[in-house]
């Protein structure tokens, strides 16, 4: 016979409205008493009915993520695999489910508009690249708890977002080539025009002239993604600015075919060229020689997001909060000059 709430408020001594209140996470308890309610549970193999909770409380207890599902890469990216899996956890132990739309129709807004009309979730993690006026507009007039994915362009007015420190990392990164004894980075982006890479280049710049060094155009470098383009990005940075003795990297793969490229052109990695990348997943390490990185904790992201999200759930009136993650250096043989 399946464990019921008065089986659990037995086990651990305390009244059956005091269970009730840990699951509903509608009243403060103390952390001991949520412990010992949460150990008796799994003990007991107790699963709250959801569609009772439902009735109860008005809630669905499900949260939307937005993502692009038709792009098959969006589940092999660092994004999915550890942000969406914080993003689950931290759901799941609030005795919530997480439902993802679709990311191409979101862009219509219909998706998350049939989400919330029909009241289908509680509350919403959108993706910077799918907010629009008019998306925010809905759920601001619906009072609908969401959070943003991204830090977004100043044509934005709200405050409920999540994003890793990019200006920080862009530091960080010359910052630790030129405490390797390296003394001209370069920065490489696949787009100018998107405001994390905007960021990075502005933290670039910045501890560049802090160390007495001035920027240069030739210093900033647009890649672009595909294989082709990365390789001849970096063949025409070697004819244009042989005094570049480092490259930084947006991303795992950009580093892999820059380091490809340097070998053919028989430059040593890191003698004569330290490269450092943003993303310790999936390949920094693995490479020879292994990366030195501006760590981002994806994951650390999506929990930071869910947890928001949820914090606004339960006080709808509460007052909305931008967060920046920190990075940090993960250093390797890459930039080991010295």
């Amino acid at each position: 016979m399946a464990a019921t709430i008065k089986d659990i408020a037995k086990k651990v001594g305390v009244n059956p409205s005091t269970v009730s209140r840990v699951i509903n996470g509608t009243a403060a308890i103390s952390e001991e008493t949520k412990k010992k309610i949460t150990e008796a549970m799994k003990e007991l193999d107790y699963h709250p009915n959801i569609q009772a909770r439902s009735l109860v409380n008005g809630n669905t207890f499900t949260i939307g993520l937005v993502m692009d599902a038709g792009n098959s890469d969006a589940y092999a990216n660092t994004f999915f695999i550890q942000s969406v899996t914080a993003i689950e956890e931290v759901s799941q132990r609030l005795g919530y489910n997480l439902l993802i739309a679709n990311h191409t129709e979101a862009e219509t807004g219909n998706a998350v508009k049939n989400l919330v009309l029909e009241h289908k979730i509680d509350g919403i993690i959108l993706p910077v690249s799918g907010i629009t006026q008019d998306l925010v507009g809905l759920l601001r007039a619906n009072h609908f708890p969401f959070v943003v994915m991204g830090e977004p362009d100043e044509s934005y007015t709200g405050h409920n977002w999540v994003d890793m420190d990019n200006e920080e990392g862009g530091c960080l990164a010359v910052r630790h080539l030129l405490q390797n004894g390296y003394r001209h980075p370069v920065l490489f982006v696949e787009n100018k025009g998107t405001l994390f890479e905007q960021k990075r280049t502005f933290g670039f710049k910045r501890e560049l002239r802090e160390n007495g060094i001035t920027p240069m155009k030739d210093d900033l470098i647009e890649c672009g993604a595909g294989q082709t383009q990365i390789a001849d990005k970096t063949k025409e940075l070697l004819k244009k600015c042989p005094q570049a003795d480092s490259i930084i990297c947006p991303n795992n793969i950009v580093a892999y075919h820059v380091l490809q490229e340097l070998k053919r052109n028989q430059i040593r990695v890191p003698e004569q060229m330290g490269i450092i990348t943003f993303d310790n997943y999936p390949l920094a390490e693995y490479l020879d020689p292994p990366l030195s990185v501006v760590d981002i904790d994806t994951y650390l992201l999506g929990e930071r997001a869910a947890s928001t999200l949820f914090d606004m759930i339960k006080q709808p009136e509460g007052k909305e909060e931008a967060a920046l993650i920190k990075t940090s250096i993960i250093a390797r043989k890459s930039t080991k000059k010295r």
